[in-house]
């Protein structure tokens, strides 16, 4: 029997079914011995409804701070709804799919991530990660993602519905079982039917579901399929059109009509029938106890919605479907990775001299690593690439000579790389003092970056003020030695404190003396900290949409443990990397350059066109750019 593993996509408060022994599962279900999955719980960490600790009297600290507490409840309840609607378990077979990028785009974006999860997703892929650790591409994909208000993508089919069945069709109360209760005298064409919960996504690339028959009299008849939303139910799928099924009494496969075609071997009590869609090929199969009998339809419409659909028509029939919840008695898994390399095969035997002629694929590939690492101010390690193709190059020539990698020297990208550092290390102060001096007019120009820049400030301030409570690390004193450059461009040592000693707020920060261990909490600090957020909702009051983000920042006053609490994204270091972009490619367009590397630009509109080409289910479907990306792998091994 095949073993595939599965992955969990965890919502807050649920429990998950994730099979992954090498035991027969499954098997044991069918043969009437079923064993006990295992489950993984995750809950969410919520939020407190009694505030004790440091945070007890919040009102001491400011009125504001209540206010900000109701917000994060709110909002933690709104995105729990939100997440309700995502599946939460995931086939390993879909794993490198386009609906896992999407489902994996949903979960990444900011609104999702206000529940927390203990749960790793089902990839290891975050695609906030490259944008956070400031190195390698970075995959703007908030362009692209759902927003809360959107549709998010369609949940999988997770069980029979018992609003969509015929009246003689008995569903168990887990959605999994299904008995024939009829009439023991039928005519003819008589019969029932259900279809599943949710419709195929297209976008699986290929979906597959299995069905034992755990029960078929002799003379009984058990049709397994799929078919439209619209398909009348009093039929056996594959009898109607907008129907297909396969036919256990006769082998026989019906396809929209009540013609039937010789197809496989009739099928009985104890036997697994697989059914399976691929809509790369526009084509379906079907699987008996694990071994493939080959396509059964073809030409299957990418236009409509399918469901998942089983029927039956004499008494004591009864089955039981495996929608991704145990292990598949077929080896999907390898059927998928044939037509994922099927697919990459394609994209493998496409010309790219013509994208950008005179370049050849190898220097088209060499000048958009250049230019990246020109563009995000990575500039000795430009140098360095420049120097290694040099090399490269002379060695492969003939006459010792080839032209050379346009390396264009740039000081604004020393600058830019300077700013960029001192926002990765959490030194907002340092990359303001940089950007006045050497673009005053980016941060007055651009409102949004400010409030963005002003607003990770806050959450710095937050982040070193619940570390010293907590007593996590040891925290440097505020005032500290560090080189800086006098109007002159003469380097001088300064003290600096926190808020930097500029005109950008009207309060300084001072920081405690270094603590090593627990600590009561600063009250000081926290004053100091909610003073500064109430200049930052002063000095943005009067844009309306800036409130929801300052909002969900403020609302870490909530927690009487910021670190831990459902709101602790925020305060994590990965949330530099994108403010540390969005200031950088600011920058970039104030020089009259383009906010974007091309290799960016091309990561992205290759990324649009996978999805609105996989939404159809061509072989766009079988490409998760994301995951090979930060895989360092574009072709499936073989």
């Amino acid at each position: 029997m095949a073993s595939s593993s599965y992955h969990t996509v965890a919502a807050s408060g649920t429990s998950t079914v994730v099979p992954r022994s090498q035991g027969s599962s499954w098997a044991s279900i069918v043969s009437g011995q079923p064993s006990r999955p295992r489950i993984s719980s995750t809950t969410s960490t919520g939020l407190r409804t009694q505030r004790n600790g440091s945070y007890a009297n919040l009102s001491d600290l400011g009125s504001q701070s209540g206010r900000y507490y109701n917000t994060a409840l709110s909002n933690a309840f709104n995105t729990q709804s939100k997440l309700s609607r995502l599946p939460v378990s995931l086939p390993s077979y879909l794993e490198d799919s386009l609906y896992a990028e999407k489902l994996d785009a949903v979960r990444d974006s900011s609104w999702v991530s206000t529940v927390p999860s203990r749960t790793p997703s089902y990839t290891s892929v975050g695609l906030h990660a490259a944008q956070s650790r400031g190195t390698g591409l970075k995959l703007d994909v908030k362009d692209t993602i759902p927003s809360p208000d959107d549709d998010l993508p369609t949940p999988l089919p997770t069980k029979w519905n018992n609003d969509d069945r015929s009246g003689g069709i008995e569903v168990s109360q887990d959605g999994l079982n299904v008995q024939f209760s009829g009439p023991t005298k039928v005519n003819e064409y008589d019969s029932a039917s259900v279809r599943a919960d949710y419709s195929i996504p297209r976008s699986c690339g290929v979906y597959y579901f299995e069905v034992a028959i755990m029960n078929k009299s002799r003379e009984g008849l058990i049709s397994i399929g799929f078919c439209g939303a619209d398909v009348q139910l009093n039929r056996l799928p594959g009898w109607e059109p907008n129907s297909w099924g396969y036919h256990g009494d006769d082998g026989k496969s019906f396809c929209c009509s009540g013609m039937g075609k010789a197809y496989g071997p009739q099928f009985n009590s104890k036997d697994v029938i697989g059914c399976g869609i691929n809509f790369r090929t526009h084509t379906a199969f079907f699987t008996r106890n694990g071994q493939m009998l080959g396509t059964a339809f073809r030409e299957i419409p990418n236009d409509r919605k399918l469901f998942p659909a089983v029927g039956m028509k004499k008494p004591g029939e009864h089955i039981r479907v495996n929608f991704g919840q145990e292990e598949f008695s077929f080896d999907i898994d390898g059927y998928v990775k044939a037509e994922r390399k099927s697919a990459f095969q394609e994209i493998g035997d496409s010309q790219v001299e013509s994208l950008c002629p005179p370049l050849d694929e190898t220097a088209l590939i060499q000048s958009l690593v250049s230019s990246y690492l020109q563009h995000d101010g990575f500039v000795e390690t430009a140098k360095a690439f420049a120097q290694d193709l040099q090399a490269e190059q002379n060695a492969l020539s003939n006459n010792g000579k080839s032209r050379p990698l346009e390396l264009m020297e740039d000081e604004n990208a020393i600058h830019r790389q300077n700013i960029r550092t001192a926002i990765l290390e959490g030194d907002i102060d340092k990359a303001l003092e940089f950007t006045q001096r050497h673009y005053p007019d980016v941060l007055s120009l651009n409102e949004q970056i400010n409030f963005r820049l002003r607003c990770r400030k806050f959450i710095e301030m937050m982040r070193r003020s619940a570390e010293t409570t907590n007593g996590r690390k040891k925290v440097p004193p505020s005032t500290s030695k560090r080189r800086a450059f006098d109007a002159y461009g003469d380097e001088e040592d300064e003290d600096v404190d926190m808020d930097g000693g500029d005109n950008r707020s009207d309060m300084d920060v001072d920081e405690p003396a270094p603590i090593t261990g627990p600590a009561a909490p600063d009250l000081n600090m926290l004053g100091k900290v909610l003073e500064y957020g109430r200049q930052l909702q002063e000095d943005f009051k009067d844009k309306p949409e800036l409130q929801e983000e300052m909002e969900q920042v403020f609302s870490l006053f909530a927690y009487s443990d910021p670190m831990t609490s459902p709101m602790a994204h925020l305060l994590s270091e990965e949330g530099r990397g994108p403010v540390a972009e969005a200031l950088n490619s600011a920058i970039l367009v104030s020089l009259g350059k383009s906010s974007k590397a091309p290799l960016e630009r091309l990561v992205q509109q290759t990324t649009v066109l996978l999805r609105e080409l996989g939404e159809e289910g061509g072989p766009a479907s079988f490409v998760n750019l994301h995951h090979w990306i930060h895989n360092l792998e574009f072709l499936p091994s073989s």
